[in-house]
């Protein structure tokens, strides 16, 4: 065997016994909490905590295979890029073990940062962010959207548009799609399965999110990275993928018009929910604040259980994860503006070869090289025609190197001297 080929298997094995050892990591399953917690809460009136417990985890058999794949690591880009992966899993598989304690909200944090951590320009932060969203979307509320009269759509109806939808892209390889009565979201998506809870109450544009969200992005990166025969790594939703996963989830509800202001504003909430609790609000103080906004308990209920899922419900330790979508949306939208400003079109696709974090793209460009990373099977049709998304991000690179505040400056004076009475 000559040395590429020694080099190759290499890659290929760390790859498998890191895709072993993330396998016992299943992080939202692990934190779900039973209905019958939430009867309770609301047969107290909603005025005690939630009595929550937590089945126990292991870690052992996940830092073992860790540290056997650390054992036959190089110094290699491609090796500091396995090396992420193991802290991840490592990191992954230590705060399932540590539910219910601080210790969680520590390794949480160190998985999908905090709300006032800054963004790449060291600058910005998602808390700012969110109440930047906030603060517009609010100004907003005296104007007609145009949006149909609010009805709530079963979960019936939404999965019979994502029936048709995953079997017009996936064909054979369709997930199914399951109505549920317990789930920790309204929709979870694996390779083979996108579940619905029963008792979510749908928008009139949920079902396009959904399909956008769940099927075209995390099923179809699940099944590519499930095609990898020589990374396999690449098959594993780990946390270290999740900003990257959920951003582009998000981002292509953005890019297909499926979004809208309510959907904004729920992920504007979560990091400032989240935010509350690490300066100490308890669950029923992050309960309060929910209801006020949405005024529905048990969405309220919910929203709340997202935070406080596997930390500590009186507050300070909370669970970080509901930070990266918008987060993760700003990255990935950075990243794409990026690609366009500097002609790499070619880098597009590669953001979709499986579950994977925008700053492993130039190891995958080398793998790819290599003959171990396999383009895409399925990718969305914002991406598969990408004729719309180039114009957009054409346009948008011309419009970053303008100076906004003075053109910003120009028409605030203007608007500023029209009466505000128009609705």
């Amino acid at each position: 065997m000559n040395k590429i080929a020694e080099e190759q298997a290499r890659i290929h094995q760390i790859s498998a016994i890191l895709y072993s050892a993330s396998q016992p990591i299943r992080i939202l399953s692990h934190l779900e909490w039973h209905r019958d917690i939430k009867r309770q809460f609301f047969a107290n009136n909603a005025k005690e905590l939630p009595k929550v417990s937590y089945p126990g985890f292991d870690p052992r058999k996940t830092l073992a295979l860790v540290n056997q794949a650390r054992g036959l690591l190089g110094s290699s880009d491609v090796d500091q890029w396995l090396q992420r992966i193991s802290v991840k899993l490592e990191y992954g598989a230590l705060m399932m073990a540590s539910v219910g304690t601080k210790k969680f909200y520590e390794f949480s944090e160190k998985l999908y940062d905090k709300p006032t951590n800054a963004f790449t320009d060291d600058k910005s932060t998602p808390l700012e962010l969110a109440n930047s969203f906030d603060k517009k979307i609010s100004s907003y509320a005296n104007y007609d959207l145009g949006a149909p009269p609010p009805m709530c759509y079963l979960a019936t109806d939404i999965a019979g548009q994502m029936e048709l939808a995953v079997a017009k892209m996936f064909g054979d390889e369709a997930p199914k799609i399951e109505i549920v009565d317990e789930l920790s979201a309204n929709a979870l998506a694996n390779p083979k399965l996108i579940r619905l809870r029963r008792t979510a109450c749908f928008t009139d544009l949920d079902a396009q999110q959904l399909i956008n969200h769940e099927a075209y992005i995390h099923v179809a990166t699940s099944i590519n990275g499930l095609n990898q025969q020589h990374l396999k790594i690449l098959a594993a939703g780990h946390p270290g993928t999740t900003k990257t996963q959920e951003g582009l989830a998000v981002f292509s509800e953005y890019i297909t018009n499926s979004i809208d202001l309510d959907r904004l504003r729920r992920l504007a909430d979560r990091i400032i929910a989240i935010q509350m609790s690490i300066d100490g609000a308890d669950f029923l103080d992050v309960y309060h604040y929910f209801l006020t906004r949405i005024g529905n308990e048990s969405q309220a209920y919910e929203n709340s259980r997202r935070v406080f899922r596997g930390g500590v419900l009186t507050g300070g330790a909370p669970f970080t994860k509901d930070g990266v979508y918008l987060e993760g949306l700003i990255r990935v939208h950075n990243f794409l503006k990026a690609i366009a400003a500097n002609g790499r079109a070619d880098c597009l696709k590669l953001l979709f070869c499986g579950k994977l974090d925008i700053e492993d793209i130039p190891v995958l460009y080398k793998l790819t090289a290599m003959g171990l990373c396999q383009p895409a099977k399925y990718l969305p049709p914002w991406v598969k025609d990408a004729r719309y998304l180039l114009a957009y991000l054409t346009c948008s690179d011309f419009l970053n190197k303008m100076d906004m505040p003075k053109v910003y400056s120009h028409y605030d004076e203007l608007l500023h001297s029209i009466p505000q009475k128009i609705s």
